[in-house]
């Protein structure tokens, strides 16, 4: 079974070790996390977690996270590319807090497993049942196990200290899990309809135009970025909304290639792979919300295409 099936079937391991991961302490950490990312931080519970974007003063998406929470500090696992700029980010914003970051990223290895099988496979090697809910965790004695996934499949992620990277994998792949490339996994996200920062969107995106929703709570206090989501959400829309594209052909279209609305442009491809379970190419686009419709007819790389889905992850 190669990793395509595996996370469509069985269960798959994936390397993740390069995300960033930054720790805060300090008695201050959730009171400083509240006011710099877009989703709450405060009244989580040790064991609790989410899903939050951090914004410019525009309401800009400048990176994105999840956070988990512990009794004695906060965690935040980020895209590889982004770690230093939250880093420098949320230390510029420390003036007189008590809150210390640490940057564990090269001493805290992450080891996915994703696909029908992660509780399966997760519960027998914790020896417990991760909770259900999304960005919830457990703590062992040599492991922490979160509630993730980078696919949009059924996922466990396992972080545990770098030395014990390799014993961890050899521990899933006896247990019944497969290695699955970055391709793979990457067809299998796009599949899914899940947006990943850096490829779908990025620093001149507003929130709503990811249709990310578990992103943001439009019940918290002011946070850096909250004006312009509020102004969003109370004028009730946005002009471009991120959609999935089924585009014929078993060749995918170049990154960026032109999505056409009759000659007229309205976004640009992102992502794009082919589907083996659908038999033709996919991809996402940031297409203007007129043609954001499910069943829009499009034309990318000179083959016909079609908005295939709005639900997006």
């Amino acid at each position: 079974m190669d990793g395509y099936q595996a996370l469509q079937e069985s269960a798959a391991w994936m390397d993740l070790s390069g995300r960033g991961k930054i720790r805060a302490g300090g008695q201050d950490r959730a009171r400083l996390l509240h006011a710099m990312l877009s989703n709450a931080v405060e009244g989580l519970e040790p064991g609790q977690g989410n899903y939050h974007f951090l914004l410019n003063n525009q309401g800009r998406i400048q990176a994105d996270a999840n956070l988990y929470v512990f009794s004695d500090h906060l965690l935040l696992d980020c895209e590889p590319e982004r770690a230093g700029w939250i880093y420098q980010h949320l230390d510029h914003y420390i003036i007189a807090d008590d809150v210390a970051l640490e940057d564990t990223t090269a001493s805290l290895a992450t080891v996915a497993l994703e696909g029908p099988r992660c509780d399966e496979i997760g519960g027998e090697l914790a020896g417990v049942a991760i909770p259900a809910e999304p960005n919830s965790h457990l703590t062992g004695e040599v492991w922490i196990a979160a509630r993730s996934s980078s696919t949009g499949q059924p996922g466990i992620w396992f972080f545990v200290g770098a030395e014990r990277k390799a014993e961890w994998i050899a521990r899933l792949e006896a247990a019944g899990a497969v290695p699955v490339s970055a391709q793979e996994a990457r067809v299998v996200r796009v599949e899914n309809a899940v947006p990943r920062y850096g490829d779908d969107f990025g620093d001149t995106t507003l929130p709503q135009e990811t249709q990310v929703e578990r992103g943001v709570s439009f019940h918290k206090g002011c946070y850096l970025g909250q004006e312009i989501v509020e102004r969003i959400r109370s004028r009730g829309q946005v002009h471009r909304l991120l959609v999935q594209i089924g585009i014929e052909g078993t060749e995918p279209p170049p990154y960026q290639a032109p999505v056409l609305a009759g000659e007229q442009e309205v976004g640009r491809l992102t992502s794009p792979v082919y589907s083996p379970r659908r038999g033709h190419c996919l991809g996402l686009a940031i297409l203007r919300r007129e043609f954001a419709v499910a069943g829009q007819e499009l034309v990318v790389d000179g083959r016909p295409a079609r908005v295939a889905s709005t639900a997006v992850r």
